[in-house]
């Protein structure tokens, strides 16, 4: 396993692999792997002849109270994991490497960030889709494989993807859950033993709605949310961010519940932000 520190070096490789005729297949993460990101790279070795895995923590795309300091970070580690499932490159910029001088230039997807998470945590992805858009440039990859849990981090980067003329498959990866359905996080680090008892409250939550919806219990999304509200509220240590019921391709609230209807949830459990969706058709 190739590791690369500069541009340069990355591109240089990835040039190699593809003046040979092979597929490159790249998973954009910001490290501290769990299985759901192995499941991303495991995706990518079916689908490509070498894949690459970007390891940075991107500081644009945290707000000035977030986490961007305390983000867990554990290289060694994630070196290890990647080597044994068989991935061919690993790029690790640091900051200056990625942002030599203060940005001038920003990617905004406009419409699809106005609810969900863009809404709570305004610039966010301003700094998504620009640090996606300069790693697509850099490693210039065939496919890129994103994980499903971001649903709106998913759409987001498929509109940039076709409105830039990137010419790369973007593809959509299940969500990989714990054995009791929590949706894996590298934040799920953070809970205390009593917060990750109540952390399943999003993975229940989802169920409850996916039920609700298919006896007709819920009409209107107004009736699903507050029915969900009442349901996260029950646990403990919870606070809800947001419950948006809407249009999985627009990303847009819905009056009346039709389907495919897309319910994301962003709860805080304690300190710890989560988040979940279920795709319900």
């Amino acid at each position: 396993m190739i590791v690369a520190k500069t541009i340069d070096q990355i591109r240089n490789i990835v040039s190699q692999w593809k003046s040979d005729g092979l597929k490159v297949g790249f998973v954009p993460t910001m490290g501290f792997f769990h299985e759901g990101h192995l499941s991303l790279m495991k995706e990518s070795l079916k689908r490509s002849d070498r894949t690459v895995v970007s390891i940075f923590v991107n500081p644009t795309q945290f707000g000035p109270k977030e986490d961007f300091s305390t983000y867990p970070r554990d290289l060694d580690r994630d070196l290890n994991l990647a080597k044994e499932v068989g991935v061919h490159g690993v790029f690790i910029p640091d900051v200056k490497e990625m942002y030599p001088s203060q940005n001038k230039t920003w990617v905004n997807v406009e419409d699809l960030t106005n609810h969900l998470c863009g809404a709570s945590r305004p610039g966010h992805f301003k700094g998504v889709a620009t640090v996606v858009a300069k790693l697509f440039n850099i490693v210039q990859p065939d496919l890129a494989i994103f994980g499903e849990k971001d649903f709106q981090q998913l759409q987001v980067i498929r509109r940039m993807t076709a409105d830039l003329n990137f010419p790369i498959e973007i593809v959509g990866a299940p969500i990989f859950r714990e054995p009791d359905g929590l949706a894996m996080s590298s934040r799920n680090t953070y809970l205390s033993r009593e917060e990750r008892k109540s952390a399943i409250c999003l993975f229940k939550a989802l169920q409850l709605a996916k039920r609700l919806v298919a006896e007709n219990k819920v009409t209107t999304a107004s009736q699903l949310q507050r029915a969900l509200a009442d349901f996260i509220e029950s646990f403990p240590f919870t606070q809800i961010d947001y419950i948006f019921v809407g249009d999985p391709e627009l990303l847009e609230p819905v009056n009346e519940i039709r389907l495919p209807l897309l319910v994301a949830l962003a709860v805080f459990v304690g300190k710890t932000r989560l988040i979940d969706n279920i795709l319900i058709r």
